[in-house]
């Protein structure tokens, strides 16, 4: 899924594009794509764009008339540009609009439609998109602190977790736990005030080195291959290559179809926590998702 990082990436390459140009036409090329039916979709022809920015991890166009077309990409969902030409985005394109200079589509792998578009009036229908998580980059610490305290998780889910942090998923987070040298199943609860320093800054510089990268890439050319596995990262995605700090075999968590990485070395002491912590889970009683991961990390920890 498309994190801060790459949702800024995304605007920096749209924002030259498409605001101050008026909107041609908008296609469906899937019927389950649009959530929302008044306005209607027509109702944006020929208005021009005023705005692109991101709200946690979607897209917001916004148009005259207090129009806003909020677009949320889930987990498969890439957005593609092509310059001028007729407006087409190929067979798979679930979304195309057409502007005078080039034409916008979106498509989505695999076989799941989960990707989301609303069309909403007024700022009022807008916020209910906001799932009220902090915006890391403009927070303090000490609001960083409280947010990370105010309820009891492990560290993995609560960066993920978009009521309390904003735009953070799966990849970054990984990231951010490395730099920090923190265990993705270590709980808020009995975070220290070091470590919750170490967490406040690996969060900010991570998040913002990976962003500018990628927005300067973007301003070379629109990003077509959003990914969240790339060869520089620390350990996402790397599963057994080696730490680029102490060279030990990245180690994983698997829940469902996604996993957690991390380097034991690092970050939790030399445990390797699916082989012993939680080594009873690993038959028919390993968790589905990364919530019950960490409701079972919980029990587990506190003798229940």
């Amino acid at each position: 899924m498309p994190e801060l990082p790459d949702i800024e990436a995304y605007l920096a390459a749209l924002q030259p594009r498409v605001v101050h140009r008026p909107l041609l036409s908008a296609t469906l090329g899937s019927p389950f794509l649009l959530r929302t039916v008044e306005p209607p979709l027509s109702a944006l022809h020929t208005r021009e764009v005023q705005a692109v920015r991101r709200i946690g991890k979607r897209i917001v166009f916004d148009f005259p008339g207090e129009l806003h077309l909020v677009l949320h990409l889930m987990i498969a969902g890439r957005l593609h540009w092509k310059d001028k030409g007729p407006a087409k985005g190929g067979k798979k394109a679930l979304l195309v609009l057409a502007f005078p200079n080039g034409v916008l589509s979106l498509t989505e792998a695999g076989t799941m439609r989960r990707a989301s578009l609303h069309l909403v009036r007024g700022a009022a229908a807008l916020a209910q998109f906001d799932r009220g998580g902090l915006e890391v980059l403009d927070t303090s610490l000490d609001a960083f602190a409280s947010r990370v305290r105010s309820e009891n998780h492990t560290l993995k889910r609560t960066l993920t977790d978009p009521r309390l942090l904003s735009g953070i998923g799966n990849a970054y987070s990984d990231e951010i736990l490395h730099r920090a040298r923190l265990s993705p199943m270590l709980l808020t609860a009995r975070i220290a005030d070091e470590e919750m320093r170490r967490l406040h800054r690996a969060t900010v510089e991570v998040l913002v080195e990976w962003r500018d990268r990628l927005v300067a890439e973007a301003r070379l050319a629109f990003p077509e291959q959003v990914t969240a596995f790339r060869p520089e990262m620390a350990v996402h995605g790397r599963y057994g290559l080696p730490c680029p700090v102490c060279r030990a075999p990245v180690q994983r968590i698997r829940y469902a179809s996604n996993e957690t990485n991390y380097c034991a070395t690092c970050q939790t002491g030399g445990r390797l926590l699916a082989d012993r912590s939680l080594s009873r889970l690993l038959k028919e009683d390993w968790p589905r998702s990364l919530e019950e991961l960490d409701e079972l990390t919980i029990r587990t920890r506190s003798g229940s």
